[in-house]
């Protein structure tokens, strides 16, 4: 792979993987033959109004809509602000720190266009989820909304954030911090962007992982560009009238794609909304007039049977990924809205969506198969495809692939050239795709990923809490729950309050999300004579 870059600071292009652990990429469109001075933000952003869409809606957000030449003008002066106060060089970290909103967009967009490398996290992490993406990433500085801005705050005082951080929305009790507002209004909206390289880095994307040890994913100009035209052009197919919404965060890179990256690209318009339970989604599709929908299987399924569900009249698309869409929930979503849902299967480490169906190519129960652009096998144990219709690992190659930053489990990702997801699929007699299980112990609830370390970890702090284990249990609403079985310490009584007590300090310790919905009291753990917890057991 070229080692041609426009970064000054080379702390992300020295960490790649060398080229023989990368995996194998190809190009078989002529659309993902890109030239080799790219910048991800200008194609997206920058075009739409050098063609004349200026005055048309880009984001729209409850109180705040922006066009397309206001979310260009912010960005610039965010980019400016960046480069010409704090001093950013290309390839510096920029950690964004916010809920879905029109600034955490503009941010985005700013780093990308001053030639910053974007590590973007989810609004409900902990410092102690923070901590291993700061020591991993190594931002020089951040970008946060003041209003969830003590974690981060707090991390400085430690000394484990030494960046400068410049915050956003009500900061005026934050007189040490720069107010980002403040500094934007000096800077001009004009502003040249990095002439970037595709293979520059442009955004740190991170994975859960084991305790506090996660896998920080590299993505390319190029692999952002790439997710816009073979999932945004090629399989959603979508139009300048259509209206996007969905429910993750612009952490996750679906969120990226399909709340920012796909409809600005098709020059649409985006519905950014900081609360998106069930209930908020639904109600915010109705007051936009949404189109498109993106969010999990289980926030499909909360919407039908919500009180006073709204009307969804409007959506004519609904993507579904994060988690396994049950064939029961495709069903009844077709059957309530009249639309087949596309079922998405992505991963991180490539970005987005790799495997999926659309339209009349759908087949209820199946995921799909290769998305254009992409080629998928099913490895057997001995990392030979699979031409049967046994299950196996799946395994996938494209214009995208896994890049961990400095991280030996790239060797576990990468086999032979083939990204291997973790996933268990098998095909069918026409090659359609289907999901059997994951091949790991990761939890996938609510469409969040969930190590299930983590929460052990989390568990082992409190001190009723003598040995634990966690597991994903089969859940209708949710794909899987987190639960808990727990041995407690001598002196303590398995107690409702206890157990709301234990759920409170997972919660207050580690993102909310991961925290366990169900817990198990159990004398004993099941283990190896040599010790080691035999966690299938508690699935039986």
């Amino acid at each position: 792979m070229s080692t041609r870059t426009s970064h000054v600071d080379t702390f992300v292009a020295d960490g790649l993987p060398p080229e023989r652990d990368q995996p194998e990429y190809f190009f078989s469109l002529e659309s993902l033959n890109f030239p080799e001075k790219l910048n991800c933000a200008g194609e997206i952003l920058d075009k739409q109004v050098d063609r004349g869409l200026g005055n048309k809606l880009a984001i729209l957000s409850p109180g705040c809509n922006w066009t397309y030449q206001e979310l260009l003008d912010k960005a610039n002066r965010i980019a400016a602000t960046l480069t010409d106060e704090c001093g950013l060089v290309p390839g510096e970290r920029v950690l964004l720190r916010a809920p879905n909103c029109p600034m955490l967009a503009a941010t985005w967009f700013g780093v990308i266009k001053a030639g910053g490398v974007a590590v973007a996290t989810m609004p409900l992490m902990r410092a102690q989820d923070l901590q291993p993406v700061i020591r991993k990433s190594r931002p020089a500085y951040a970008i946060c909304d003041a209003r969830i801005a003590e974690e981060l705050i707090m991390l400085q005082g430690l000394a484990e954030f030494p960046g400068r951080m410049l915050l956003f929305g009500d900061a005026a009790s934050r007189g040490e911090h720069g107010r980002l507002e403040t500094l934007m209004a000096a800077r001009s909206g004009a502003f040249e962007n990095v002439d970037t390289f595709a293979t520059d880095a442009a955004l740190i994307a991170f994975t859960s992982g084991t305790t506090g040890n996660p896998k920080g994913t590299v993505h390319f100009h190029r692999d952002v560009m790439s997710m816009c035209i073979c999932v945004g052009q090629g399989l959603i197919e979508a139009e300048p009238d259509d209206v996007f919404i969905g429910s993750p965060p612009l952490a996750f890179t679906f969120g990226l794609g399909m709340l920012l990256a796909f409809p600005l690209h098709a020059g649409a318009s985006t519905v950014l909304v900081e609360k998106a339970s069930p209930p908020d989604l639904a109600a915010a599709i109705e007051t936009f007039q949404a189109t498109i929908c993106a969010t999990a299987p289980t926030a499909y399924r909360a919407m039908l049977h919500g009180t006073g569900v709204a009307s969804l009249d409007s959506l004519k698309k609904s993507v579904s990924a994060g988690e396994h869409l049950p064939l029961s929930t495709f069903e009844e979503w077709r059957d309530a809205t009249g639309i087949k849902m596309i079922d998405g299967l992505g991963t991180t480490e490539m970005i987005h969506i790799f495997v999926s169906a659309s339209g009349d190519d759908i087949r209820p129960g199946a995921i799909g198969k290769a998305v254009n652009g992409y080629e998928v096998a099913i490895l057997d144990a001995d990392n030979q495809p699979i031409s049967s219709l046994e299950p196996g690992r799946l395994a996938v190659k494209g214009p995208t692939g896994c890049k961990y930053l400095r991280d030996d489990r790239q060797k576990d990702y990468v086999v032979d050239g083939w990204n291997v997801t973790g996933d268990i699929c098998r095909y069918d007699e026409d090659g359609y795709i289907w999901y059997v299980s994951r091949s790991d112990d990761m939890i996938i609830s609510g469409g969040y990923n969930i190590a299930g370390p983590d929460v052990e970890a989390a568990l082992m702090q409190h001190e009723a809490v003598l040995e634990c284990a966690v597991v994903g249990t089969p859940d209708v609403d949710r794909g899987q729950l987190v639960t808990a079985y727990i041995v407690l310490r001598e002196g303590y009584e398995e107690s409702e309050s206890l157990l709301q007590a234990i759920q409170q300090h997972v919660k207050s310790t580690i993102a909310p999300y991961k925290y366990p919905r169900a817990i198990v009291w159990i004398d004993a753990l099941p283990k190896t004579q040599t010790g080691k917890i035999q966690r299938y057991k508690l699935l039986q």
